[in-house]
């Protein structure tokens, strides 16, 4: 059995994957299942890939605020595709959804009010993963962020 088909459960209604050097791409409809189910699976996946567990764990919380601004910004059950790896440098994380016209709004919140319920997703991307970028794809946008060790 490939270190692939250890790393990766079958695909679900919903959720489809697909292996990828270092990692894997999920294509998801966006639900809270699938989202945790991906959050799960990029740790997972990041750690046996040779990510250390903090840096794992940060590269899913910036996965968790890129598809919440996703489903925030198109809706639920919105079709993303997600791809998350390890690389030379760190982690990537990939986000690709449907609207390009629809782009990451910055809410003037900080980090660390402790009165804000939300607002603070981008500036949590922003110091996890300075320099992502935001292009147009085949797919839609998509905003792809680097998280190094």
């Amino acid at each position: 059995m490939s270190v692939e088909q250890l790393l990766l459960p079958p695909s679900s209604p919903g959720l489809y994957l697909r292996h990828r050097n270092r990692g894997f791409a999920a294509h998801i409809t966006a639900t809270a299942e699938t989202l945790s189910a991906v959050r799960q699976l990029a740790r997972s996946v990041l750690v046996a890939y040779g990510a250390d567990d903090d840096s794992a764990a940060d590269a899913q919380l910036v996965l968790s605020e890129l598809v919440g601004n996703a489903v925030n910004a198109c809706g639920q059950h919105v079709p993303l595709v997600i791809e998350v790896y390890v690389t030379g440098r760190g982690i990537a994380v990939t986000v690709h959804d449907p609207v390009p016209e629809l782009l990451p709004q910055r809410a003037d919140v900080d980090l660390d009010s402790d009165c804000a319920e939300s607002g603070r997703g981008l500036a949590l991307v922003d110091h996890l993963a300075p320099g992502w970028t935001l292009e147009c794809s085949a797919l839609g946008k998509q905003i792809q962020c680097h998280l190094t060790k």
